[in-house]
């Protein structure tokens, strides 16, 4: 038994868990590993969150966060137990209707999901954001970007760009021009993979919170933009629209004011999103991500598009090349699981 596997059978054993059924989950892009836990003598059920200190993970900003949404009513999972040196958490396990899925099975609710979930957005904007989370600010957020040039460009193409420095500085400017004086509690990854239909609550509470645990203090349209700008599934245009309506409505803001805003914090995200996707595949040996960059390419062509950006779309496309099957193809090419079949 290594010593990993002793850690998590004494923590199971400190919570009483210790006899139940174990079954490997789908993680996510993170180190952290997931198991269903199944006690047979009760039929309860869990999820344990395996989050190594070693692999670099910390799972005390997921407990705080996780109380931090709870005390303001809405739904990640409870937790259970929790042994924060070692990695350990256990999680009420909240079920298997997540949005993507719900609506796999049946298109038609895509848009009240959706809706539902700007619900969500406008309640946590009601709250302040904790002050220990950090700052997502234009400085920050433009120099996240980097991944673009030194995984996606670099490894698609062998290029070493001079236009780094030229593109942070001019995400950086419109990221200004796009300001946010009251900043709120941003959870990264909203989108419909990490997201729970849980029918039998009420309010904001039907949505099921998942991964959170990397939220920053930041705009209050960007995850707005990660729930309409998935790079995993396409939202209908009518469900977009009646999402950016609906926050309008909820927040008070101008739909035009939250096109240019969405366009912005969109050009970031998906600038990050493309190198970090190149960089999971090459370095993590998970090529499945490189085919989600046409997507990824769409959307931040449809951020680039707004005037507002027009001098970063420049740099953008006298860059980098777009995903085409052919630079798709180099990517993969990288990733270990092709080097060494």
């Amino acid at each position: 038994m290594t010593c990993r596997s002793a850690q998590i059978r004494a923590f199971l054993a400190d919570a009483g868990w210790e006899t139940a059924k174990r079954t490997a989950f789908a993680g996510d892009a993170s180190n952290r590993r997931y198991e269903r836990l199944l006690r047979t003598r009760d039929g309860a059920r869990a999820f344990l969150m395996d989050a190594a200190p070693s692999s670099g993970e910390n799972v005390d900003a997921f407990v705080r966060i996780a109380k931090h949404l709870q005390a303001i009513g809405l739904s990640p999972p409870t937790i259970l137990a929790q042994d924060i040196r070692h990695g350990l958490l256990l999680l009420e396990d909240l079920g298997d209707a997540l949005f993507a899925a719900e609506i796999r099975k049946t298109p038609s609710r895509e848009k009240e999901l959706y809706l539902a979930a700007v619900g969500v957005l406008a309640e946590v904007h009601k709250h302040a954001a904790p002050t220990w989370i950090p700052a997502y600010t234009p400085d920050v957020m433009a120099r996240c970007i980097a991944p673009v040039f030194d995984w996606y460009l670099a490894e698609s193409s062998g290029a070493i760009s001079q236009e780094k420095e030229a593109c942070t500085a001019e995400l950086e400017t419109v990221l200004q021009n796009s300001p946010v004086t009251n900043p709120v509690l941003v959870l990264r990854d909203y989108h419909a993979e990490n997201l729970l239909w849980l029918p039998d609550r009420h309010g904001v509470k039907r949505v099921g919170i998942l991964d959170f645990q990397d939220a920053v203090r930041g705009h209050p349209v960007y995850d707005l933009v990660s729930l309409l700008e998935d790079a995993r599934r396409d939202v209908g245009e009518p469900t977009r629209s009646a999402a950016i309506r609906r926050f309008a409505a909820l927040t008070g803001q101008k739909e035009a004011d939250i096109l240019k805003e969405m366009a912005a914090q969109g050009a970031q995200r998906n600038l990050r999103i493309l190198g970090v996707f190149a960089r999971l595949c090459i370095k993590s040996g998970r090529p499945a991500y490189v085919g989600l960059l046409p997507r990824v390419w769409h959307h931040l062509m449809r951020d680039l598009s707004h005037p507002a950006l027009a001098d970063l779309r420049q740099i953008v496309m006298r860059t980098l090349p777009a995903p085409t099957p052919e630079t798709i193809k180099r990517l993969k090419a990288r990733c270990p699981e092709h080097r060494n079949p």
